[in-house]
């Protein structure tokens, strides 16, 4: 059998480095780091298993009989924080051997989770729910498990787009200045956002409150310099009308003007952006995904102009490299997906999900084109 800790394939590891939440997406051009499956510190739970005349190595091949023997066994894991411990982890690592693409999952201020894209178990609470779950529950659970076992497994992440280098002597982009301002809390004193809240974290009664959306109003400067950017370097349409407002997959309130910037290459992924008196940006890229700029201006987000704007030029610029993909349908839930590069490398970001409440028509448009720009939209011609 082994030493202690090897009923799991590879060797054992700590648990992967805690996501930070309500940051920005893009990461490290190296790449994310490789999946954690086996997670070590178990060592405990296998002595334990082996003085009640349990098989360690048949609990982890057969999650029925371990949840069946750590239900009945909650009592003595009660009475020791350490070996409760233990328990969870091989528990983690018994579900994440029921699939390939299953892995561990930290996030800051959150439990450990085990899973895979669309669905996720958080192991410790997994366990304290077994005490007190009864007969049909836990044939619930079993059964759930059993399903998630045999499902389709999840489609290979996004390719990573390779954008290309903006033509040999064109114009570098320049920002606009941003407005400057200075906001003051309830109690009148200053502050400035981008650094609002200590290591505590917001206020809880920060959220949904949108104390100074105004701050936001240079992005509509920065669309502007982008578009004006766009179509002196690249070999584009420009179109400003209202109406296209209407190429977003979701309503924009209170929209002030849009405009649509197509490359002459049909090859290539159009742009529109929309302007909100909010005040704020929506872009539309491709044919299946919005991007807001602000994400979220309430005071607990504390996003700033500046990482809006940034955000805003890193997708706009990416596009129009070629540093942008989509894919739908993606696996049997027929999500959409896309994927952004930054342009000079420095950064990745992909998401994926339902495509919203959009049209069919509209769905089956964005299929039909997306079948003839496999591997990523291409970069936009340059102007001549």
């Amino acid at each position: 059998m082994g030493t202690a800790e090897d009923f799991f394939d590879g060797p054992p590891t700590g648990l992967p480095v805690p996501m930070p939440r309500g940051v920005a997406l893009y990461r490290e051009a190296a790449g994310p780091p490789a999946a954690v499956r086996h997670v070590g510190g178990y060592a405990p739970f296998v002595e334990f298993c082996a003085g009640r005349g349990e098989p360690a190595d048949e609990l982890a091949s057969d999650p029925a009989r371990l949840i069946r023997f750590l239900r009945a066994s909650g009592a003595d894991l009660d009475h020791d924080g350490g070996l409760r411990a233990a328990a969870a982890i091989f528990l983690g690592n018994a579900l994440v051997r029921l699939r390939p693409d299953a892995h561990w999952t930290t996030y800051e201020g959150a439990p450990a989770r085990v899973g895979n894209r669309e669905t996720g178990f958080e192991v410790d609470r997994l366990l304290e729910a077994l005490d007190s779950a009864d007969d049909d529950a836990v044939r619930g659970l079993l059964s759930k498990l059993a399903d998630w076992a045999t499902d389709e497994p999840d489609p290979s992440p996004a390719a990573r787009p390779v954008p290309v280098p903006p033509p040999a002597g064109a114009a570098r982009y320049v920002r606009p200045p941003l407005p400057t301002s200075t906001y003051y809390s309830a109690a009148g004193e200053p502050f400035r956002y981008g650094r609002r809240w200590g290591a505590d974290g917001p206020d809880p009664d920060a959220y949904g409150v949108d104390s100074h959306p105004e701050r936001f109003a240079g992005l509509h400067a920065v669309a502007r310099a982008l578009i004006d950017h766009l179509a002196a370097v690249y070999d584009v349409d420009v179109d400003e009308d209202p109406a296209h407002a209407g190429e977003l997959l979701r309503e924009a309130s209170d929209v002030r003007g849009a405009v649509r910037v197509t490359p002459r290459s049909s090859g290539a992924a159009p742009l529109t952006f929309v302007w909100t008196g909010y005040p704020g940006i929506m872009v539309h890229a491709g044919v299946l995904h919005d991007f807001p700029f602000p994400v979220c201006g309430c005071d607990a987000c504390d996003e700033t102009a500046e990482t809006a704007a940034d955000r805003l030029e890193r997708l706009a610029l990416a596009v129009a490299a070629g540093g942008y993909s989509e894919r739908y349908p993606v696996g049997r839930r027929r999500w959409s997906e896309y994927a952004v590069t930054a342009v000079d490398g420095s950064g990745f970001e992909s998401g994926q999900g339902e495509p919203g409440p959009v049209d069919p028509s509209r769905l089956e448009a964005a299929e039909r084109r997306l079948r003839r720009v496999t591997g990523g939209w291409a970069a936009w011609p340059p102007r001549h």
